[in-house]
């Protein structure tokens, strides 16, 4: 008889235990510090498809696209935040028969007249040389590089596709936009 009536307290005991030790500050804290932007700081919310309050939501399948989500976020977050980095980058996939000028078209569709971003192309989400001109670009101006060495390492990478690049205009001489401008 006592065995019956210990072993639902012994339960209630270790649920209680549980929920404890998941409550915690520690475990508080740990819930607390959510991912954050890598290019604002940001803290990110758990949306997969949210990068800002000033950017719409990413679009739908961007979490199952052609190269890993942390991938596809940075670029179109780049895209977004960096048109003057990306207007002189070119695209090789041949994307210029869809209307892109540059490798930023290829993630932006659209911008208001303020220049915020108003909406996304989903074209990246599925072709990989998109997105990876679109990483190398990211990748070398958060190093520093100016838009010209940008331009110029990717045009030298994709050599053998020029059959696919987009007309894109050289960045204006002179200015070579780095990271600071």
């Amino acid at each position: 008889m006592i065995s019956r009536l210990l072993l639902p307290i012994g339960y209630l005991l270790a649920t209680v235990a549980i929920v404890t030790a998941a409550v915690s500050p520690d475990a508080v804290s740990a819930t607390a510090q959510i991912k954050t932007s890598p290019m604002t700081g940001q803290k990110a919310n758990t949306d997969p498809r949210y990068l800002g309050a000033d950017l719409p939501l990413l679009p739908m399948g961007v979490d199952r696209a052609i190269r890993p989500l942390i991938v596809m976020r940075a670029t179109y977050e780049f895209a977004a935040r960096h048109p003057e980095v990306m207007k002189y980058v070119p695209c090789f996939c041949g994307c210029g028969s869809r209307g892109h000028k540059d490798n930023h078209d290829c993630f932006v569709t659209a911008r208001n007249s303020t220049d915020k971003v108003i909406g996304w192309d989903t074209h990246a989400l599925g072709c990989e040389i998109c997105v990876d001109v679109a990483y190398q670009a990211w990748q070398m101006f958060n190093t520093g590089a100016k838009v010209t060495a940008i331009r110029d390492a990717i045009e030298k990478k994709y050599a053998d596709r020029q059959s696919g690049h987009t007309n894109t205009p050289l960045p204006p001489k002179g200015r070579g936009l780095s990271h600071g401008h």
